[in-house]
């Protein structure tokens, strides 16, 4: 089942459960999917990749507004905003926690054969492509930093 099926499929839910917050998350989504396909050389149907991406987007996005929403001392939009989210991240993979992140970054690290903070963009080059969906590009270039800033 593609993810616009299941999108469709957790829409029909939502109404009849009348979920306010899981419905407007659900209807952003198949707006973007919508937007994609449409978009000029898009093919009739997404590219797993390309779903995965949309949906990152879509959670960064959300996570960007409710950080925004914070610092204007607005809770309750990003409360709404965290909630839309968290509604979107259930149709991601599970993400990397800190330990196999770490893990991970070192493995690539020692493949790459980087000893110094100058190769970061040799580790991160091959990390963003392994770890896609996995974990944040922020959280990964932080890490790599961090690791390599130890070495």
């Amino acid at each position: 089942m593609s993810l616009e099926d299941r999108i469709n499929q957790e829409i029909k839910t939502a109404m009849l459960a009348k979920d306010k917050v899981r419905l407007e998350a659900l209807r952003a989504v198949k707006s973007a999917i919508l937007l994609a396909k449409t978009e000029k050389g898009a093919s009739a149907t997404l590219a797993p990749e390309t779903e995965l991406k949309l949906l990152q987007k879509q959670v960064k996005q959300r996570k960007d507004s409710a950080e925004i929403y914070q610092q204007q001392n607005r809770p309750e939009l990003a409360a709404s905003e965290l909630a839309e989210a968290s509604v979107i991240e259930v149709f991601l993979p599970k993400m990397l926690n800190d330990d196999e992140l770490t893990a991970e970054v070192n493995r690539i690290i020692e493949l790459v054969g980087a000893k110094e903070p100058s190769d970061m963009g040799k580790v991160m080059g091959v990390a963003s492509k392994t770890l896609a969906g996995k974990a944040d590009g922020k959280a990964i270039a932080d890490k790599v930093k961090t690791i390599l800033a130890g070495l």
